[in-house]
């Protein structure tokens, strides 16, 4: 009995860890590498090959690359693309805090789409709660946000956007298909890597690198600029194997409360290592979104709705009892929008 126990929490401890750290290590990898896409191109070849190695070496399954499956799949690789493209150009741009926020307000935008373009009933009065503290912790931020740029706040906005989109289109896409959870790590990121060189030359990267490379000469190797980078690539596959693994260890329930202490852990160790945060009033703020995200679990939890039963229902007739999506900007397991993190 010890020995599964001991297991278990070293699973959970090690998503924690993992998660409340990947946005404060991507912050830090794109401060001392200032190159979104090539960084998020060595992120999705870090996850490609992780991924394959523990295929072959039969720790994990995934569903063989096919090109049909591919082409179908495209569209949802694209906007996933988007989402990391944008998390990252706002993590070069503004405070971990900023995009916490700006992460916890897609459950308000879910709704809002759900009930729009979906159909689904309204949301309940304890949900609509949520969703306006949610709101007002957020414009309270902004507010009192001493950084606030009008090109930070773009792709802010941008970021939203899109991770809104992923969270309400891509995952019946994906269900659709009948891809594994891996095999949706492995088409995503591969096909993002197929993109990654043809937004590096709409946005002009390429050239930043090749002028960066020029001008530095033999001494073009930073270490503290490898170090980062190599640790946001590697925390990149290790989120995606605790977070797989602690799903599958713990209840829905114990999972949904790790995330959420995660978040808290981030902006308790943003604060404490680094100025890169928010004032004392903003982040009374932040607490105040993410107190809405706790609330707002709560109230999708608390006695289901239909539409949640039926998507149970037929999530299990596809054989897919994990009822997980995948997080764009940690490139990890989360649960389905009914009890994901806000």
């Amino acid at each position: 009995m010890a020995k599964p126990a001991y297991a278990t929490s070293s699973l959970v401890l090690g998503y924690a860890l993992c998660s409340s750290l990947l946005a404060i290590i991507n912050k830090y990898a794109i401060t001392k590498f200032s190159y979104p896409g090539l960084l998020t191109a060595l992120q999705y070849l870090t996850s490609v090959v992780g991924v394959w190695s523990l295929g072959k070496l039969g720790f994990l399954y995934h569903e063989p690359f096919n090109f049909q499956t591919a082409k179908k799949y495209a569209p949802a690789a694209l906007v996933f693309y988007l989402a990391i493209f944008t998390n990252t150009h706002l993590l070069k741009h503004a405070n971990v805090d900023t995009f916490i926020v700006f992460r916890s307000l897609t459950p308000l935008l879910v709704a809002v789409a759900d009930t729009t373009f979906r159909k689904q009933p309204c949301p309940s009065k304890l949900t609509f709660l949520s969703l306006v503290i949610i709101l007002g912790g957020a414009v309270g931020y902004v507010m009192t946000d001493s950084g606030f740029t009008l090109t930070a706040y773009s792709w802010a906005v941008a970021y939203l956007i899109t991770i809104t989109t992923e969270m309400v289109y891509i995952k019946h896409m994906v269900t659709n298909l009948g891809l594994s959870t891996w095999g949706f790590v492995i088409y995503n990121n591969l096909l993002s890597l197929l993109m990654a060189p043809v937004f590096g030359v709409l946005t002009g990267e390429h050239l930043s690198i090749f002028r960066a490379i020029e001008s530095r000469g033999q001494g073009w190797f930073e270490l503290d600029a490898f170090v980062a980078v190599s640790l946001s690539c590697v925390f990149g596959v290790l989120i995606s194997f605790f977070g797989f693994a602690a799903r599958k260890a713990v209840s829905a329930t114990a999972f949904t409360v790790t995330g959420v202490v995660n978040k808290f852990l981030t902006v308790a160790i943003n604060v404490m290592i680094w100025d890169k945060h928010a004032n004392a009033f903003g982040l009374v703020c932040l607490l105040f979104t993410l107190a809405g995200g706790i609330l707002y679990q709560q109230s999708v939890k608390s006695k289901g709705s239909a539409p949640a039963h039926r998507e149970a229902v037929a999530n299990k007739g596809r054989g897919d009892d994990d009822e997980a999506e995948f997080d764009p900007e940690k490139q990890s397991l989360v649960s389905s929008p009914k009890d994901s993190d806000a």
